[in-house]
Formats: C-alpha cells, sequence, structure tokens
C-alpha cells in the first residue's frame, strides 16, 4: 500500500463529497486506502458513503471523539508507506499524492511534510508552514510586531512570512489539514497526543518529529484547497476558547522546566486569547460605547432644550450632574442588554427602541424614590422623544453607509412543525433545538 488516507468528518457532508472525488483523480497510478472517522455527524455524511463510496474503510463514532482521537482509530488500523492526515474540508491536486511521495524518496531526512495550502481566493494560508510559539516568536505575535514586519527574518519568526511561498524548505511546522508522514516516523514516535481535543495536536506531532532527529518540510511544488473551519462552524464548541486552551496545554508540556519562562508564555496566550475575545465582540463594545456618546449628547442637548424654551433658570445644579450624565445611561446599556441590543453580528434598531421606551419607565419610577433628582420632567420628555433619532440614528447610519451588522438582519424567524415519533424526528428536533436563536414548544 502506497498511502494510507485519514479524514476525520464531523457534519461536512458537501465537503466530503468533493473531497473523495478529488481523491479519485489523484489517487489514479498509486495504491491507497482511504479511511474515514466519522464522530457522530448527523447531517447524512454516513449514508453519503456508504451507498457512494462503498470502498472508504468508515469509522463511525458514537459521539464526537476529538480531532486528536478520531485520527489515533484511524491510524492504528492503517497500512500505507505513507500516512496522510488530511481535512475533510480540502480539495486535492490530480498531482498532489505522487508529487509529495517523490519529494519523500528524493528527502530521507524529511520524517514529514505539508504541501502548500490555499484560501478559496488563492492566497496563502499563513498555518501550512510555521515556527514553534517560543519566547520570542510569542512576543513578536501577541505585540503585533510580526505584522508590522512580515519580511523580517527577526519579527516574522512565528508565520515565517519572511520565507518565499515558492521555495521548499524544513520548517518547525505544517498545518494539520494535510500531514503526510512516513510509517517508520509515525511508529517511532506514536500518533497524536489526544490531551489535545481539537487544535494544538498538529504542532505537537511536528514538535516530536523534530525531537525524534527527523525533519518536517513544507512543499510548495503543490497544492491543495482548505475550506477552513468548516467542522467548527457545525459544531456547539467555541473556537477561541478550544484553541486556546490547546496553546496551553503546548507551552505547559514542553516549557515546564523554567517556571518563568512558562508564565511569560502563558501570559502571552492569555493576553491573545483577550484580544480574540474582543476582536469576535467588536460591534458590541462599539455598540455599547456608541450608545454611551450618543445617549450623554442628547441628555445635553434636551437640557439646551428645555432651558432655551422656558424659563427654567436653576438648571441642574452642580451636585446632579454627574449623576445624570451617568445613571440614565448606565439604566439604558443595562435594559439594552437585557433585551438583547448588543448582539456580536447585527445592529437592530427595533430592540434599540424598546430599550428606549422600557429606559423610560424605569428612569420616571426613579424619580419617585429620588426627588432631589427629579430636576425636571420635561427634559426627560424631550430625551426620550429625542433618543430613537439619535440612537436608532446611528444605526442607521452605519448600517447603509458603513454596511456594519447586517448580518442576518432581514432573515424572518421560521416555523417548523416536526410530527412523528421515530428515530429521524427526534434527531431532527433535538438538531433544531440546538440552532443558534431556537425556540421550541
Amino acid at each position: 500500500m502506497d498511502l494510507s488516507i485519514i479524514i476525520v468528518n464531523y457534519n461536512v457532508k458537501e465537503f466530503i463529497q468533493n473531497l473523495l472525488e478529488s481523491i479519485k483523480s489523484a489517487s489514479l497510478n498509486l495504491k491507497t486506502e482511504i479511511i474515514v472517522v466519522d464522530n457522530a455527524s448527523d447531517d447524512g455524511s454516513i449514508e453519503l458513503i456508504k451507498q457512494k463510496y462503498p470502498y472508504v474503510h468508515l469509522i463511525e463514532n458514537h459521539r464526537n471523539e476529538g480531532f486528536s482521537k478520531a485520527n489515533n482509530l484511524g491510524l492504528k488500523i492503517a497500512k500505507g508507506k505513507y500516512l496522510l492526515l488530511l481535512n475533510p474540508d480540502t480539495i486535492v491536486k490530480e498531482d498532489t499524492f505522487e508529487k509529495m511521495i517523490s519529494f519523500f524518496e528524493a528527502t530521507p531526512e524529511a520524517g514529514m511534510a505539508g504541501c502548500k495550502l490555499l484560501n478559496t481566493d488563492g492566497t496563502l494560508q499563513l498555518a501550512c508552514r510555521r515556527g514553534f510559539p517560543g519566547p520570542w516568536a510569542s512576543f513578536t505575535k501577541v505585540t503585533g510586531l510580526s505584522t508590522l514586519f512580515p519580511k523580517s527574518p527577526l519579527f516574522a519568526r512565528y508565520n515565517l512570512t519572511y520565507l518565499d511561498e515558492n521555495k521548499t524548505y524544513a520548517v518547525d511546522a505544517i498545518s494539520g489539514a494535510f500531514m503526510m508522514i512516513r510509517r517508520e516516523v509515525y511508529e517511532k514516535i506514536g500518533g497524536l497526543d489526544e490531551t489535545f481535543f481539537m487544535y494544538g495536536e498538529d504542532l505537537d506531532l511536528c514538535y516530536r518529529v523534530n525531537k525524534a532527529g527527523y525533519k518536517v518540510y513544507y512543499v510548495h511544488s503543490t497544492e491543495i484547497i482548505h475550506y477552513k473551519g468548516e467542522s467548527t462552524k457545525r459544531s456547539n464548541l467555541n473556537e477561541v476558547k478550544v484553541f486556546y486552551e490547546a496553546m496551553h496545554i503546548f507551552v505547559k508540556k514542553y516549557y515546564s522546566g523554567s517556571f518563568f519562562l512558562l508564565l511569560f508564555l502563558r501570559l502571552a496566550i492569555s493576553i491573545r486569547e483577550m484580544f480574540a475575545f474582543f476582536g469576535k465582540r467588536k460591534l458590541v463594545i462599539i455598540s455599547v460605547l456608541t450608545d454611551l456618546i450618543f445617549y450623554n449628547f442628547t441628555v445635553f442637548l434636551a437640557v439646551k432644550i428645555y432651558s432655551g424654551y422656558t424659563d427654567w433658570e436653576t438648571g441642574i445644579p452642580d451636585y446632579g450632574i454627574p449623576v445624570i450624565y451617568t445613571i440614565p445611561v448606565v439604566v439604558h446599556i443595562l435594559t439594552s442588554a437585557v433585551l438583547n441590543v448588543y448582539k456580536r453580528d447585527r445592529l437592530s434598531v427595533l430592540r434599540t427602541l424598546g430599550a428606549v421606551v422600557a429606559g423610560f419607565f424605569v428612569i420616571t419610577s426613579l424619580t419617585f424614590f429620588f426627588k432631589d433628582y427629579a430636576f425636571s420632567r420635561g427634559v426627560v420628555l424631550i430625551l426620550y422623544f429625542t433618543l430613537p433619532f439619535t440612537l436608532g440614528g446611528w444605526r442607521i447610519f452605519s448600517k447603509l453607509w458603513f454596511k456594519a451588522g447586517v448580518s442576518g438582519e432581514m432573515s424572518f424567524r421560521k416555523r417548523a412543525i416536526i410530527v412523528g415519533t421515530g428515530d429521524e424526528a427526534l434527531r431532527l428536533a433535538n438538531k433544531l433545538r440546538k440552532k443558534k436563536g431556537a425556540t421550541h414548544r
């Protein structure tokens, strides 16, 4: 057997079908076996493989065992001279397998190798050749120096962006989306570390290959397309949390010999995780800050309007100014949060208007209990008459001008009735319940 191809599948039916078709064309001159380990998919993947690809060796897990454990199940029964760990959301070229095997035959020091990975737009995926996250590489990554100086060998060690992507060379690590390894190397170092559920296991395997005295290579002469993260999108996993947990496991495993080094690396990972967390929620943060600015601007405007058209000479006393510009806006932001105004992917005008109405009743109720701060009902009326235009206005402007927060805004809630008591009906009902934002009776 020339090549054993191990694929871990989870709810990517259309992608794995495309991959298996591309493998057909790439295997014409080779003796290959395909092992698919399915992590309890419920999208019809198993039925598709059984029906259209009966030659595939299918291992069916009854739950999601994770990437490492599932790959190890495939590796244990593989018979090939070369072993390939391949993601299901990839498409290989007709010459990929032959060129990779030819490279191994011509490069005896190569223990493991990966080819060029491309995004759907043809750009290079940086993860297909990278350095280990040592102290300096981690520092430059966290501080953004690697992005600021992508062509510098000093600052761009993590993603190796200073190296020519159209040349072949030894690297620290390659991507788990495509990892080809010699059988003798696998038998010497073992499979993936099952401590890693997903992410980090490829970095760990590369580290062990290097430690065993072999080299890991990036091979530029052939490429595959990688639709990155498709399985993760179809799971309930917190991708950011799982990824950075894996990084913590990696540094603890290999850098625990030095307390200060371990502390530095874990701190760097935590900082990077914090940036990733806020990056995913930047629309929420921007919305809260913009509401704070526009709300207090509207308070200022309401006071000026009321003072200009009435004989309200006393105005707001000095002791009341800090309260007037903090408590009402805090009430509004909390009310908005309760009404789910702040979302990561959209700006909701209608929910904002609902929060304004709810906030009006909360503020007017509070003035009955705190008489010293009930300065003018007229100001309150002007404020809450104007807020829909200011708070709703900036959202409408952002949606129309910057196309910000329009994801899913025009979609309508759909209702579905499932009639039945069989296994298929229960499967569909459970799948619908797990969908984000779904409600059921």
